[in-house]
């Protein structure tokens, strides 16, 4: 994704990171728990564990959180540089690999990774995300880096694949308090409008033809009886991927500027007050 000449509260190099690994099922074991378990060090789960990677500014303070979702080709180097540009915003960024449960692949062929979403559960996904928010809130003694984040103050971005994951979950999970979906499929029934609980920002790519602008204008105005927040920004001559710089077909670089500045903006209405 393009560059921007805005000034980010950290440095890139001021971002650290490292790998998670936690259970799906949202409950997790203590290191206390740990100690009074003679088995911990040799225990299978018998649940799904969610992996990915948690990116935090190198900073005392407290910092609201985001869940970044990775589009079909899975959790390249392209979505860890968005997660770095995204923290150095001031946010702790939490990437799962949402293809974990399929081994955790990565792709650069269309075919394949058309493959991926489609065997891809969308029920085990969306477990899989909000233990990621549960994650986020747990003060777990063995990850120093929890003590960063601000309870309850998350929100979901995703990109293609996680895009539609994204405002899928934001029918999901009461607590969460923003999302953004970048070029993703909208919900088949307009009903979903109703069920949302936050602020939803969606980047509407004008070529993309999987969402016609009528399917956009639909969904909004069914939010918008309802009284809800359904934000579009429309790029008339984008097609969906417009903002990976690494797919020369699709990328478009003045959307994707124009994207990240109003998803910076809208992020930190929503969250940087909290």
């Amino acid at each position: 994704m393009t560059m921007t000449n805005r000034v980010t509260q950290f440095s890139i190099d001021q971002i650290g990171f490292h790998a998670v690994r936690f259970s799906s099922s949202g409950i997790f074991e203590t290191h206390k728990d740990q100690m009074v378990n003679p088995y911990a060090a040799t225990k299978i789960p018998k649940e799904a564990q969610v992996e990915g990677t948690q990116y935090v500014p190198q900073s005392d303070g407290i910092f609201p959180s985001i869940v970044l979702l990775h589009d079909r080709w899975g959790y390249t180097s392209q979505m860890r540089d968005t997660a770095k540009r995204l923290a150095s915003e001031g946010y702790v960024v939490l990437v799962p690999n949402l293809y974990g449960r399929q081994g955790g692949m990565v792709t650069a062929n269309a075919e394949v990774a058309d493959a991926l979403m489609e065997r891809l559960n969308e029920k085990d996904a969306l477990q899989d995300i909000n233990a990621c928010c549960e994650y986020l809130n747990t003060n777990l003694a063995e990850d120093t880096s929890l003590d960063l984040t601000k309870r309850n103050a998350h929100a979901v971005i995703g990109f293609g694949m996680g895009g539609s994951l994204a405002i899928k979950f934001a029918c999901h999970r009461k607590r969460l308090k923003t999302a953004v979906a970048f070029y993703g499929n909208l919900p088949d029934s307009s009903d979903t409008a109703k069920r949302l609980y936050c602020p939803v920002l969606y980047h509407a790519a004008g070529t993309n033809s999987s969402v016609t602008q009528e399917d956009i204008d639909q969904f909004q105005q069914a939010a918008k009886q309802e009284n809800k927040h359904f934000e579009v920004e429309r790029y008339p001559e984008a097609s969906a991927g417009f903002c990976n710089e690494t797919q020369p077909a699709t990328y478009h670089e003045e959307a994707a500027t124009r994207a990240w500045e109003a998803t910076i903006d809208f992020l930190d209405k929503h969250l940087k007050n909290l």
